[in-house]
């Protein structure tokens, strides 16, 4: 039995596996790492991210409410609604505010430097989709799909940087 190999289309080798497309995502790391960097600078730099969390319980408290109808509550899934009220009514927003500022710092500067890329990627995208899970629309559907084209080009993408 013969071994059949199906190529992947010339573009995407060209965007995917070909380092003369590293300047494109080196633009796409470069806009997508300031993003970050700029979104974790301001709640590092946030009393109220880094010393007791506040912030982040505020927002927690926002999204897991329930409005009266017609209004849609802003988060869809109920298992997310019960995570998001366990780690608020166990007061976990003290130390997670702080994991999410620095995580968004460090996602940030690895871009924009790209180091560990693929990394760096994963775990923006990561934090992008619980944002989005939580309800928060914002910029964080382009930043997924931009963190999830950076994952994809993962063996080009930090060639430049």
């Amino acid at each position: 039995m013969s071994t059949r190999t199906i190529q992947d289309p010339p573009f995407a080798r060209y965007l995917f596996d070909n380092t003369a497309s590293a300047w494109i995502w080196l633009l796409a790391r470069l806009y997508l790492g300031w993003q970050w960097l700029q979104a974790g600078w301001h709640k590092v730099t946030d009393p109220a991210w880094m010393n007791g969390g506040t912030a982040l319980k505020g927002y927690w408290t926002r999204a897991i409410a329930i409005p009266d109808p017609p209004a849609k509550p802003a988060i869809t899934y109920g298992w997310y609604r019960d995570f998001l009220t366990f780690l608020l009514e166990g007061g976990h927003y003290t130390w997670f505010a702080k994991l999410i500022a620095v995580g968004e710092v460090l996602v940030g500067v690895a871009l924009i430097l790209g180091l560990l890329t693929g990394f760096a990627a994963f775990f923006g995208a990561f934090m992008n989709f619980n944002f989005m899970l939580a309800g928060s629309a914002s910029t964080n559907p382009v930043l997924f799909t931009l963190a999830i084209l950076l994952l994809m080009a993962w063996k080009v993408a930090g060639y430049w940087g």
